[in-house]
């Protein structure tokens, strides 16, 4: 009874936070949008000295990329706004529409913006560009939808079988780490969840939607002792934001860890998150029980391999920052063997020759302009 108390009020907490921070953001609403036409100044200025190249789009071709925002090519919806299919220039993008009462506002549209005109990874998103007057992103666009719904087998999709979810949590971590060791402050990306987690053709995780992201400064707790941290409202998707974050207001690299754990918790046993699925994966642990917990969509998982696994994901949900391991020195090292055992197993030498080849061929892809709209080139 007193473990049921004890988890309503927690909850309860978690949602009054949640309320105020989103009365806030209404409030704020109105002034960010008188400011976003300048932030959009802001941006062409700047895109000259971006290390990636993007595209500032007409309103005429958004409007005529989506066919009028048709409803029928939409492929996600948001608290942002929808996400369209559409042909510009010659080649399928994803076109995202902020809502004008959407959860992502002008300062989050022009913080994506900035993230990814200045960040490149295989397992990053690529913006291709954006129209600052219709409220639009343009992205590339990935035929697989994203992480959330293929878990959930939307429109009767194939399950993801155990090895391509180790495949997705390993790049996962790897694109984090680059994120989290960018010189001179760390990037935080603030909002991990499945649905942020794109599927390219060949089930290549890209990482998306930088609205939340935020460069993390040095806080001095003594006079040799200094933490990267950015101290900001929490905001963030419910069950997957840091509960440290949520009290302190601190939003360190170890609140990505708190939200990846998650994420590989759900990778194992096909669940949504809720407030006893780290207690319900313990458990079993502690029972050796754990297999009655894994996703059987998956296909039969090693069982050290899962252990492992569980092990490594209940560390990463701990409720305190400071128990979470470091994704670079700890995280990195138990899942890339898993991986490389992945590859190894693979059926034939042909078919492992040929995942190694899309390993390597998105992050030698680049978009320039050319008569004909974009193209990709490789060897950039």
């Amino acid at each position: 009874m007193m473990e049921e108390l004890r988890i309503a009020k927690e909850e309860k907490a978690l949602l009054k936070s949640q309320n105020e921070v989103l009365q806030k953001e209404r409030d704020e609403l109105q002034i960010e949008r008188d400011n976003a036409l300048q932030e959009a100044e802001g941006l062409r200025s700047k895109q000259a000295e971006a290390s990636i190249q993007m595209f500032e789009f007409l309103p005429s071709e958004i409007e005529e990329a989506t066919q009028g925002f048709d409803d029928s090519l939409i492929i996600g919806r948001g608290g942002y706004g929808n996400v369209y299919k559409g042909l510009l220039r010659q080649n399928q993008v994803a076109i995202k529409s902020l809502k004008s009462n959407g959860s992502q506002g002008p300062s989050e549209f022009g913080m994506e913006v900035r993230a990814l005109s200045q960040l490149t990874h295989p397992n990053l998103v690529r913006l291709i560009g954006y129209c600052s007057e219709a409220s639009v992103l343009v992205y590339e666009y990935h035929p697989n939808g994203n992480l959330e719904d293929r878990l959930n087998c939307k429109n009767e999709s194939t399950p993801l079988s155990w090895q391509t979810r180790i495949h997705i949590v390993t790049e996962l971590c790897s694109v984090l780490v680059y994120l989290h060791s960018r010189k001179p402050h760390s990037i935080v990306h603030g909002d991990l969840k499945p649905s942020n987690i794109l599927l390219d053709a060949n089930f290549k995780s890209k990482l998306s939607d930088f609205g939340l992201c935020r460069i993390l400064c040095h806080e001095r707790r003594s006079s040799n002792d200094t933490t990267q941290c950015h101290f900001t409202d929490p905001k963030g998707t419910f069950h997957y934001i840091d509960p440290e974050f949520c009290e302190t207001r601190k939003l360190t690299r170890k609140s990505d860890v708190y939200s990846f754990g998650v994420i590989l918790l759900q990778l194992l046993t096909g669940q949504r998150p809720h407030f006893e699925m780290e207690n319900d994966v313990q458990v079993a642990l502690d029972a050796g029980k754990l297999p009655s917990l894994l996703d059987p969509l998956a296909g039969d998982w090693p069982i050290k391999t899962a252990e492992e696994l569980a092990h490594l994901a209940l560390r990463c949900c701990d409720r305190y920052q400071r128990n979470r391991p470091d994704l670079s020195l700890e995280v990195r090292k138990v899942l890339e063997p898993m991986r490389a055992s992945c590859v190894a197993s693979s059926s034939s030498p042909g078919h492992k020759r040929k995942y190694l080849q899309v390993l390597a061929a998105d992050s030698s892809t680049r978009f320039f302009t050319s008569s004909r709209g974009f193209e990709e080139t490789a060897g950039q």
